[in-house]
């Protein structure tokens, strides 16, 4: 999938929301109290049970903390209620971010942060939800047209805003069917390219994650039209993402749905199990 590679901005932008500004303010705020408490990113991140990643993304701004973690971060950082007493504030911007989007892409992304099921299947690129900061950015200064530094800034937050997907509980299932050559175009170069497996391998590692890898030895393949999202509503109702060069479609006709389901169902059994291909990725990295 492409992920929202349009120029058109929201005609109401979080920046115009004053969410922006609650983030940045909470994300200095927590890496204040994280440096008092004498802790790095990666050790903060073990105590509270997330990735280096996530702490990273919270204290520049980019992600949005999500109630839990601030009452769990303001009781282990001892900041007397300081970051618990924001967790409305939060709410009520999560709502209001979600104005972050194009138009034509919100309705997408209102289902993906609602989903209870999130399929999909790439022979692109990563997924947006499992990109780390470095390789979007790597994705959005390479694109032609080129776009202006603000716009790639813009885009990059947008796509690390729509992660905390993955600190909802309870969580969605999120499933991933990656083919082989994703995983072996170092995009955005070496340093870049190993920091995305390692995520690769983080995210795999998650009870609500399931990563399989699509081998290219595979003589047979039951879908060469493309990359896919498939999202379960919480009306269980299943519908479909698709996007090519820049045009999306969401589909929501039952028959085709289920056409499209079914060639996702092939391509698991036909892909690595997620043990196999965690396995793989390990061996990538040891192979550099």
């Amino acid at each position: 999938m492409a992920d929202a590679e349009r120029e058109e901005r929201p005609a109401r932008p979080a920046e115009e929301e004053g969410t922006s500004e609650l983030f940045t303010t909470l994300g200095k705020q927590v890496k204040v109290l994280r440096v008092r408490a004498g802790l790095s990113q990666k050790e903060l991140g073990r105590a509270l049970h997330c990735g280096e990643d996530l702490i990273s993304a919270i204290e520049r701004g980019v992600r949005i903390p999500q109630p839990d973690f601030l009452d769990r971060a303001d009781e282990l950082l001892d900041a007397g209620s300081l970051l618990k007493v924001a967790k409305e504030d939060v709410k009520r911007a999560q709502a209001k971010s979600r104005t972050r989007h194009p138009d034509w892409y919100r309705n997408y992304a209102k289902l993906e942060g609602e989903a209870i099921e999130l399929h999909n299947y790439g022979n692109q690129v990563v997924h947006g939800l499992l990109q780390t900061e470095a390789y979007a950015r790597a994705i959005f200064t390479h694109r032609r047209p080129l776009l202006s530094e603000e716009t790639i800034a813009k885009r990059v937050a947008d796509r690390m805003s729509r992660q905390q997907v993955f600190d909802q509980w309870p969580s969605p299932t999120f499933s991933y069917v990656m083919e082989e050559v994703v995983l072996q175009r170092p995009i955005g170069g070496r340093g870049v390219h190993a920091q995305q497996l390692r995520q690769l391998l983080r995210m795999g590692g998650l009870r609500t994650v399931e990563l399989q890898v699509m081998p290219t030895d595979r003589d047979e393949h039951p879908n060469m039209d493309g990359a896919f999202t498939l999202i379960t509503t919480k009306s269980q109702q299943q519908v479909a993402y698709t996007e090519v060069q820049g045009h999306p479609r969401l589909v929501t006709e039952t028959a085709e749905v289920r056409s499209i389901a079914d060639r996702y169902g092939i391509m698991r059994a036909q892909a690595l199990t997620p043990r196999e291909s965690l396995a793989l990725i390990e061996k990538m990295l040891g192979d550099r």
